[in-house]
């Protein structure tokens, strides 16, 4: 069975594991060949788990918080640079929880993602109060990419899978983080 990840989850994480320093490496990542973490920036508090988790399966992740080639507000500069930078990265991660779906930037993100890159290069890395909330991920569009979830395939452990609902099938998160490269 898979799960989700939880608030609380990454809250205990955030604390033990992962720290604020890891935005800013993010920052610095080269963007080509990267992975594009995009999020709601009410979620920030949860980006360091997020990144962690990423990056300890074997990539680096880019994420637009603090590059200093994007102004603070928005505009078409703006869209042109995170253009460019999906167009660069190998992979795309939407990280979404069911009060940011509606963001103003993702959905836009997720569908440049969408024709630039194979569907099999975006993911949508969800979190929710409760690990079994899944419903809200199938919401319109979003029911149709796959997710980074927590769980086991048969005859192997629990780890972080990449899981195509649709397929009833899974990889694990460093099989698909390298695939294709």
């Amino acid at each position: 069975m898979a799960s989700f990840l939880t608030f609380n989850n990454i809250r205990s994480t955030n604390e033990k594991t992962y720290s604020e320093s890891l935005i800013e490496s993010a920052n610095r990542h080269d963007k080509d060949g990267a992975t594009f973490l995009s999020y709601s920036a009410q979620d920030d508090e949860y980006l360091p788990t997020i990144i962690g988790i990423l990056e300890s399966h074997g990539t680096s992740v880019y994420v637009e918080k603090k590059d200093p080639a994007l102004s603070s507000e928005s505009s078409m500069e703006t869209a042109g640079i995170l253009k460019r930078n999906i167009t660069l990265a190998s992979k795309i991660v939407l990280f979404v929880t069911p009060d940011s779906i509606d963001n103003y930037w993702n959905p836009w993100l997720l569908g440049l993602a969408d024709a630039e890159k194979s569907p099999t290069k975006i993911a949508l890395f969800p979190a929710a109060n409760k690990a079994f909330e899944q419903k809200w991920s199938e919401h319109d569009y979003l029911g149709i990419y796959d997710r980074i979830v927590w769980g086991h395939i048969k005859g192997k452990s629990n780890e972080w899978l990449v899981l195509n609902n649709a397929e009833s099938s899974a990889v694990g998160l460093r099989s698909w983080l390298n695939e294709g490269e």
